[in-house]
Formats: structure tokens, C-alpha cells, sequence
């Protein structure tokens, strides 16, 4: 009558230590597949967040400063792409017990931003003029975010994280193509095509 009890005793040990053996493997995976990051890669979204910030700002300006059709459209693509962006970034920093700033458009001058002073005067622009100041400055203002993502990609140790690579490869792409936009939106407006005689 020993018999069953030796073995259901023997086959929880071994369950022991197969549980045991592989508990070093499994650690290690997981190790391998938690996501990876640096006070840089922090820097970058705290940073970036408050970057888009400001472009959400002035983008929202563009129905109550008479904007063109095509630049209100624009202008909307800006507002929810970079808002959604932000979200994104803001979750990337809670779920990494990060501090999650204030997005502030006001008062920070990372690259590309623009001063209260061209803050200002685009404000106070209206119709073909605000066009104009507004593709200059969001120009500007692109620039600057890809000129973050280069800083980010050249730090050692930075961007390996992959959602967080997978941002600033995002926001690289959308952004180089919208500066294209937008320097073939200015380009038009400051040579417009002569129409034809009717």
C-alpha cells in the first residue's frame, strides 16, 4: 500500500524540479522581452510630448485665422495625429512610473519650437497671410521634432526600446512627408500658377 504513495511523492518532486530547471529559462526570457530603456529614451518623450503640445496649438488656430481649405485640412490631420501621439507617449511614461509632464506649449524651447514672439504673430495673422506664417513656422517647427528623433537615434544605449523606437520612427516618417507637403503648399503660394485666359 506504500506504493501509490511513493509514487504520486516521487512524480510531485520531479514536477519540482522540472518547475525548478526551467524557472532560470523562463526568467531569462523574460528578461530578454521586457523592453529596454535609458533617461534618454524618458528625455525623449517628456520632451516630444510637449513638443506636439505646441503644434496642436497652433494647428487648432487655423479655422478662427481664415486658413485655406487645404491648410484647415492639414491642420486637422496635425491636431489628431499629434494628439493621438501624445496619448501614446504619456502611456509609455506611466507605465514606466516615469513623471508625465504637463504638455504646455508655452515656455520650452526644444528644437524647432517657436518663440512667444512668433507664437504671437501668427495669431495675429489672418487669411492668405496666416497660410504663409503658419507653413514657415509648422516647417520650422517639424524640423525640430526630426532634429529630437536624430539626437535619440545617435545617443549610445538609447531607442531600443521598441514601442518607444516604434514613435520616433513614426513620427520621422509622418513628419518628413508633411514638410514636403507643406514646402510645396508655400511654394504655391508664393508663385502662384498664372491661370489661363479664358
Amino acid at each position: 500500500m506504500q506504493r501509490p504513495s511513493s509514487r504520486v511523492s516521487t512524480v510531485g518532486a520531479l514536477a519540482v524540479l522540472a518547475s525548478a530547471a526551467l524557472s532560470p529559462a523562463a526568467r531569462t526570457q523574460a528578461d530578454s522581452v521586457r523592453p529596454r530603456y535609458t533617461a534618454a529614451d524618458a528625455d525623449f518623450m517628456t520632451g516630444m510630448i510637449v513638443h506636439h503640445a505646441q503644434a496642436v496649438l497652433i494647428a487648432g488656430w487655423a479655422p478662427a485665422h481664415g486658413a485655406s481649405p487645404a491648410l484647415r485640412a492639414l491642420c486637422a490631420r496635425v491636431v489628431v495625429g499629434q494628439r493621438d501621439e501624445i496619448a501614446v507617449m504619456q502611456r509609455w511614461l506611466r507605465e514606466r512610473h516615469e513623471p508625465v509632464p504637463d504638455p504646455d506649449p508655452h515656455g520650452h524651447m526644444m528644437p524647432g519650437m517657436l518663440s512667444e514672439d512668433q507664437l504671437a504673430r501668427l495669431d495675429s495673422a489672418q487669411g492668405p497671410a496666416f497660410d504663409r506664417l503658419f507653413l514657415t513656422d509648422m516647417i520650422q517647427h517639424h524640423r525640430g521634432a526630426l532634429t529630437m528623433v536624430r539626437a535619440l537615434i545617435d545617443t549610445p544605449g538609447a531607442a531600443r526600446d521598441g514601442p518607444l523606437f516604434q514613435i520616433a520612427s513614426d513620427i520621422s516618417a509622418d513628419q518628413t512627408a508633411e514638410i514636403d507637403r507643406m514646402t510645396h503648399m508655400l511654394d504655391a503660394l508664393s508663385h502662384p500658377t498664372q491661370r489661363s485666359p479664358q
